[in-house]
């Protein structure tokens, strides 16, 4: 197959390097030039800095791995010309006319579609739905989850200030930037009802965008929980831990490991990601997951339908702490 990656950022750079770990070759670089990282490794292969150019390549799949801001200028062009989609999150900056007219192409033209939201190939957060899925800890009741950043270390090898994640014209801000637990925790208890959403620029962080996020998510099923995010946080930390009629879960992504407390049973049991885990096992999986879902077809582990549904309670997010109100989905 042959794919095209838009952006040559870090993400983009590890999305090429996992398509070669798995075999594939036959890769098209559009870029602008504008990433802060060496381009040795970029050498090997062709490079076009005019889309329509690239697309006339008949690429059977993108990666769109650019600015947030400019995801839709590259995803809806390549959907127009057929090509399968590995988009990174969130969809867009903004939810607009403009995602959803990328839906509706999608869908008449029969893009196959993954939304990079790679924590649903964590190994321990699977094992961690199964066992909500199965009633193992009885029927949830409420959740806290927690992701803290220092945002100048988190890219060191860039001036924080001028990264994606600092700068409102290309998409950032702490809600867009870690929206992963937005995804997740829709994962794991499906649709939200309701939010309620403070956001700020606390800290002395150099950027116009807020770097603090706190959420309360009621969900249809009844579960209600709070959601933390901050940019600003030393050291990081990562974590989930979930309530249940009949037991508790605890996850660190720090570990990767998850501890269960079955009341039934008055014990603890530890859930441990495979030997040798490591972060990028969760974009690889991801990657083959995408691979084999343009040969074979099948339910992608997170369609575009799904990435929307993260935007607008991204959007939902943005306009709670704006409005100071409670906003019904």
């Amino acid at each position: 197959m042959k794919f095209l990656i838009a952006g040559l950022g870090s993400i983009g750079r590890r999305h090429l390097r996992n398509l070669i770990t798995l075999g594939e070759q036959n890769i098209l670089l559009y870029r602008t030039h504008l990433s802060t990282l060496p381009d040795d490794e970029l050498a090997p292969f062709r490079v076009e800095a005019d889309l329509a150019v690239a697309l006339a390549e008949q690429p059977d799949a993108v990666i769109v791995a650019n600015p947030t801001a400019l995801h839709l200028d590259v995803a809806i062009p390549a959907a127009l010309a057929g090509c399968h989609l590995l988009i990174e999150k969130p969809v867009a900056q903004v939810l607009g006319p403009d995602i959803y007219k990328l839906e509706t192409i999608v869908n008449t033209v029969g893009v196959r579609t993954l939304i990079g939201f790679q924590f649903r190939f964590h190994p321990v957060l699977t094992q961690v739905k199964t066992i909500l899925d199965a009633g193992g800890i009885g029927r949830p009741l409420s959740f806290r989850a927690h992701w803290g950043e220092y945002l100048p270390e988190w890219h060191p090898w860039e001036d924080y200030r001028q990264s994606y994640a600092a700068r409102a014209d290309l998409g950032g801000g702490v809600t867009n930037t870690l929206c992963h637990p937005l995804d997740y925790l829709q994962w794991l208890f499906g649709e939200v009802n309701s939010l309620y959403a403070v956001t700020d620029r606390v800290s002395d962080l150099e950027i116009d965008v807020e770097d603090l996020a706190e959420i309360t998510l009621r969900f249809a099923n009844g579960v209600i929980g709070s959601l933390h995010l901050d940019y600003f946080q030393r050291p990081p930390a990562h974590w989930l831990e979930i309530a249940g009629t009949r037991g508790h879960i605890r996850w660190d992504n720090d570990t990767g490991t998850a501890r269960v407390y079955y009341a039934d049973k008055n014990r603890w049991s530890d859930v441990y990601p495979p030997v040798g885990f490591e972060r990028n096992a969760l974009f690889l999986a991801q990657m083959e997951h995408f691979i084999a879902l343009i040969k074979d077809g099948g339910r992608s582990r997170c369609s575009l339908a799904e990435g929307i549904k993260t935007m607008e309670l991204i959007d939902a997010v943005h306009a709670s702490g704006l409005s100071h109100t409670e906003v019904q989905l």
